[in-house]
């Protein structure tokens, strides 16, 4: 199974606890693909998450299977030259968001790979996600909560994205995107460009992506951005390593046993 992820040295935690419930409930081998770079010409904070930190998390993953590996791609040449002038870079995501357009840009990347963002926790296992019937697609995602109602009914959430790589190297889908982006601000750049360049695309069940609450079909939770109407409108961003606020907030507890899991090794980490 291949799996993709972006980010910085940020991500260890999200991208920890994601890998550790996804071996939870699927024990086959997987790949995983971290996309990274150095962006401190931006912001200071913007470092790329570490080798090291990579090893220790494959390390937990080898304790379950130990084919399973993580790979480091260094994005940070490719993104020069692809993104380097684009005018979405500064907006309410880190440009690490847009690293998944270059995927084929990267030689390594296989024709099917399963992008999530670091803010999914996997209930169930993802096989059936991961061997949907794609032939024909660029890609296949799930409604978004939100975007369905103010952009368009098959507006998708791009924090699941099963990827025909081999597709989108044929139509250029991600070619058509960075060109767009580029050229000119769109809000929530990435995703917003994904859907209005897609062709074809594959419309999921909920159930593979589900941005509001557990349900008991649930494969995976995405703790993505909320809106609350009472006392008064406001956002709500909960992450899962903000556990006594997953807790408190949205009282959820359906991961706790990979929360406390996530804990533990964290201090065991920070003993060593």
């Amino acid at each position: 199974m291949n799996l993709v992820f972006a980010g910085n040295t940020k991500v260890f935690d999200g991208l920890l606890i994601s890998l550790l419930s996804i071996i939870e409930v699927d024990k086959k081998p997987l790949t995983v693909y971290v996309l990274t770079m150095d962006l401190p010409e931006l912001d200071k904070e913007y470092v790329s998450i570490s080798q090291n930190d990579l090893d220790f998390i494959e390390n937990e993953l080898r304790k379950v299977n130990p084919a399973s590996r993580l790979v480091r791609v260094d994005t940070r040449a490719v993104f020069e030259r692809k993104l380097g002038a684009c005018k979405n870079l500064v907006n309410r995501y880190t440009p690490y968001a847009l690293l998944r357009l270059l995927l084929d840009e990267i030689d390594v990347i296989p024709d099917r790979v399963l992008y999530l963002d670091v803010d999914t926790v996997i209930n169930k296992s993802i096989e059936e996600l991961y061997q949907t019937n794609i032939e024909n697609y660029e890609y296949a995602a799930v409604k978004d909560r939100y975007g369905r109602f103010f952009f368009n009914p098959r507006y998708c959430n791009t924090g699941v994205l099963l990827l025909n790589m081999k597709k989108i190297r044929e139509t250029g889908l991600f070619q058509k995107v960075v060109t767009l982006l580029n050229q000119k601000k769109v809000f929530l750049s990435d995703q917003t460009g994904i859907n209005k360049m897609a062709t074809k695309k594959k419309i999921l069940p909920r159930r593979f992506n589900e941005q509001k609450k557990v349900r008991k079909n649930t494969v995976i939770r995405h703790f993505s951005m909320q809106f609350r109407l009472l006392p008064k409108f406001h956002f709500v961003n909960v992450k899962p390593w903000r556990v006594d606020e997953v807790h408190n907030i949205y009282r959820c507890h359906d991961f706790d046993h990979i929360l406390n899991r996530y804990l533990e090794i964290k201090k065991q980490r920070s003993n060593i």
